[in-house]
């Protein structure tokens, strides 16, 4: 098998954490009156048509998860709408391994008392799933919640894999990591104030989390995740919260020595990074002989050692702001969630564009993105996604340095997707290889993206997506259309652009005139930082950013190793 049951993976059972050991004395309490049993696919879906706030709608699921699932083969979409928050609340997460003795002690209490109100007032379900689409890279995980969570249990087994479905996986290689357990009670409620969003408790070396007050499937996905990218992380693989895809051009006239282009794409979400990659043709600018296929839009791993990418989930989390009611998309739907249902032309159905909320989400299945794969090669290419008004649509950085350097200090926006203010939802935030949820050392990921970048892998930033480039102040800007984005993505991918310094930042480089202006006629004047308006005040802003980046890598676990954060500070120099 691949991933390790307790008993086998700990020598001493005695060197368990407190976290593990409350949550395995949970999952194995079944013989108490309230009867903890599984549920199967089926059993999930048919629990969760039953669940007050969820409406069956007359959308039929997408066919390949009916069948993948073993659903009845005339399952219909369900919209489930949970509450108050509709995104997740990082100010609700608790990292076990950081917190001071006392700390511990008295998390452990309230996991405790928690783990009773669970058992004592509610039947107890349990899930088992794969985490992970390749052999090679395979953990199990399993899911406990009260009969009331019935939806997130199947929303989780749509978004990963019925362990029951994958004969591979009792072959897989063995590794080094345990079984991820995770605990979900969203009818736990606390009086303590900082507690009043709920309480996500994380044990990253133990492989455990706890889910508490919070109804939202983000939270358990991008949980799981955390726990997936870290077990990968201790193998000395690199985690990606990004999109990656392959575009081969060994047929396309003229372009046959590009051979297959892996790209992968990191941002948050709004950043355009499922426009980049969900994209077979790059808005119609792929030559017609390039052959597209899409791993995945949010997550996977990278293996630097066999040059391979691992892809961890066999289905799409999307915003559906996007996405009015005659949508081809909804073909592939699985489930809907925090979205509009009306009875439209006599069928009752979810509609996205967010009008009920913000942040209206589904689950798709990968089948809306054609060609797809689950391992994939190592990138060619990887692209930050920034919203930094003093950058230019295309930059491309030589340095490896500066390329790990503008990784870890991510520039963006937070969205919808997190449950915060309208006024925090404005400030540009650093979120570190756009990853929020890191549970290890930021330093490991600076030497695992230096590893990458000084083993061939090529890296640019794209800017302006969802808001633009400085046009005379941070507040006046020049727009940047997602088919200049996707012009350029083109461009980078078929090696038709030639570059020049960028003087103002060494190791920067943008396109050249000649280059740029035969695929995007007027590019070079519109965008070229050199001749922006109100220029001193420009220069001021650029050099505050780069200042602001250096603070927080000094400010940073980095600082642990002096070495890598001397050379990620020196990379960063505005030349004014």
């Amino acid at each position: 098998m691949a991933s390790q049951p307790s008993w086998k993976y700990y020598s001493k059972l005695s060197e368990m954490s407190r976290l593990r050991a409350i949550a395995e004395s949970l999952f194995n309490n079944r013989n108490h009156g309230n009867g903890l049993r599984y549920v199967s696919p089926a059993e999930a879906y048919e629990m969760s048509c039953r669940l007050p706030w969820v409406t069956v709608t007359d959308l039929p699921m997408d066919e390949s998860t009916v069948r993948r699932l073993g659903l009845p083969p005339d399952a219909r979409v369900f919209n489930d709408n949970c509450g108050k928050t509709v995104g997740r609340s990082a100010e609700a997460r608790i990292f076990y391994n950081r917190l001071a003795s006392d700390e511990k002690l008295a998390l452990e209490e309230m996991l405790r008392e928690a783990v009773y109100q669970m058992q004592e007032g509610n039947r107890l379900v349990y899930a088992e799933a794969v985490i992970g689409l390749d052999a090679h890279l395979m953990l199990k995980a399993r899911m406990i919640a009260p009969e009331s969570d019935i939806s997130n249990i199947f929303h989780w087994y749509a978004n990963f894999t019925p362990l029951a479905s994958v004969s591979e996986y009792e072959k897989s290689a063995e590794l080094p990591v345990q079984d991820i357990l995770f605990v979900s009670f969203p009818g736990w409620k606390s009086e303590e104030k900082r507690w009043s969003k709920g309480c996500v408790a994380v044990d990253e070396e133990h492989m455990t989390i706890f889910n508490l007050g919070m109804r939202y499937f983000g939270e358990r996905k991008k949980g799981t995740l955390t726990m997936a990218w870290t077990a990968g992380m201790r193998m000395g693989m690199v985690a990606a919260h990004a999109g990656i895809k392959e575009v081969d051009f060994t047929q396309v006239p003229g372009l046959e020595q590009r051979g297959k282009q892996i790209i992968a794409f990191y941002g948050l979400s709004g950043s355009g990074k499922s426009s980049h990659i969900n994209t077979m043709d790059n808005g119609g600018t792929l030559p017609r002989e390039a052959v597209c296929r899409i791993a995945h839009d949010d997550a996977f791993q990278i293996d630097c050692r066999n040059r391979r990418s691992y892809v961890w989930e066999p289905a799409l989390y999307d915003k559906t702001d996007s996405r009015d009611e005659k949508h081809q998309d909804w073909k592939y739907c699985i489930t809907t969630q925090n979205m509009l249902v009306i009875d439209y032309k006599g069928r009752i159905i979810p509609v996205g564009q967010d009008i009920r909320n913000n942040n209206g989400r589904a689950l798709f299945s990968r089948d809306l993105l054609g060609k797809t794969t689950d391992r994939i090669g190592f990138p060619n290419v990887i692209g930050w996604l920034m919203k930094d008004s003093t950058l230019p649509p295309l930059v491309r950085l030589t340095s490896p340095a500066l390329a790990v350097a503008m990784g870890a200090t991510l520039m963006t926006k937070r969205s919808s997707a997190e449950n915060v203010s309208a006024e925090d939802m404005e400030k540009l935030i650093f979120v570190p290889f756009a990853n929020p949820f890191r549970v290890y050392p930021l330093a490991k990921d600076c030497l695992g993206y230096i590893e990458i970048f000084r083993s061939g892998c090529d890296c640019y930033i794209w800017s302006g997506g969802g808001g633009g480039m400085w046009n005379g102040s941070d507040n006046t800007l020049k727009t940047v259309p997602l088919n200049v984005s996707l012009t350029l993505q083109t461009a980078v991918l078929e090696g038709t652009l030639e570059w020049e310094d960028w003087e103002l930042v060494e190791g920067a480089r943008i396109p050249t005139r000649a280059s740029i202006e035969k695929i995007l006629p007027g590019y070079y004047d519109r965008y070229n930082p050199r001749t922006v308006p109100n220029k001193a005040d420009f220069i001021s802003t650029l050099k505050k950013r780069f200042q602001q980046r250096r603070n927080f890598i000094m400010d940073s676990d980095i600082r642990e190793y002096p070495d890598l954060m001397e050379e990620l500070v020196q990379s960063m120099k505005v030349n004014a």
